[in-house]
């Protein structure tokens, strides 16, 4: 085995596929209905280079640059995987015949709305009602802890509920797939699945320990004072357009994870790394496969050009 090698190379779990993003190029590899490999790479293009070496905006940045990409591969590899070839509903065949081409961006447009009213109903209005229910028994001072811990309750619960659904644990595999694959080529194995079995589908830089280091520093900042809990949908708008800042430090810390290994960053990776045991799940050869192709894609030819 070879010298433990820190990349910043990352992906995502797609619908039967892995997604890679290397320093250069971009990579997604997809299981096509007839078993064969589909693999599609493309340069890597952004405007905020120079943005990206400020500490904290560089999160921002980071995440907004990823939601995008994810969202777009996603899409792409539902696509390929077959999943709309099934017999199109009347309602479907309707709007096809009215909005022709554009169905597609019209109901990709719908759904984000629809995932981003969802997302702050669940995750933010939600937890500061009920900790405002439960204020007329507690302290005022123990609401934001409250709150935070009805929020990551919430974000555990679905995150279980999900795994329970076939289509999904079938992500999350791929999920552990893209983290052993990652894993390997770090240790500076061949990136064969005979190899990428060998090792761990728990990652310290994954989007699942990122988002726990968020709800955990939601707890912290939303428990100052400027806060107010006389009105939740005023509360709820602050702690919106604080978002940026939380996704800011967490990036930074993500950083520190992924590049040091010593007893501080494994303490405060332990949460993350647990909640992973939830949102990845052992894959097979075959999701190995996948998952190496894609990462072969974006590998430098200079592995200092990687370096995290």
């Amino acid at each position: 085995m070879g010298k433990l090698h820190k990349t910043m190379i990352g992906g995502q779990a797609l619908i039967e596929g892995v997604m890679m993003r290397g320093p250069e190029k971009t990579s997604m590899a997809v299981r096509l209905p007839d078993g064969k490999v589909d693999i599609e790479t493309w340069d890597n293009i952004s405007k905020s280079k120079k943005v990206k070496k400020i500490p904290i905006v560089r999160g921002v940045v980071n995440f907004v640059e990823s939601m995008i990409i994810g969202y777009k591969t996603l899409m792409k590899s539902a696509e390929k995987a077959g999943v709309e070839d099934e017999e199109p509903s009347k309602f479907d065949k309707w709007l096809t015949d009215k909005l022709g081409d554009k169905i597609f961006k019209v109901i990709a447009a719908i759904a984000s709305v629809i995932s981003v009213v969802f997302a702050i109903a669940l995750f933010v209005l939600l937890p500061s009602f009920l900790a405002k229910v439960l204020s007329k028994y507690i302290s005022s001072g123990w609401l934001a802890l409250i709150e935070g811990i009805i929020k990551i309750a919430i974000f555990i619960g679905y995150m279980f509920i999900t795994s329970l659904l076939k289509d999904i644990r079938r992500v999350y595999q791929y999920h552990g797939a893209e983290h052993k694959t990652i894993a390997c080529y770090e240790a500076g194995d061949e990136l064969i699945p005979e190899n990428i079995k060998k090792y761990k589908r728990f990652h310290p830089r994954c989007g699942t320990s990122f988002i726990f280091i968020v709800l955990i520093l939601s707890i912290l900042i939303f428990s100052l004072p400027f806060i107010t809990w006389d009105n939740i949908f005023l509360r709820a708008i602050t702690k919106i357009a604080l978002v940026p800042l939380l996704v800011g430090i967490s990036y930074e810390f993500i950083k520190l994870a992924g590049r040091y290994d010593n007893v501080v960053t494994r303490c405060l990776s332990a949460p993350g790394l647990w909640l992973q045991r939830i949102t990845t799940k052992e894959p097979d050869e075959s999701m190995m496969e996948i998952a190496a192709a894609a990462m072969l894609e974006v590998i430098p030819e200079n592995k200092e050009d990687d370096k995290w």
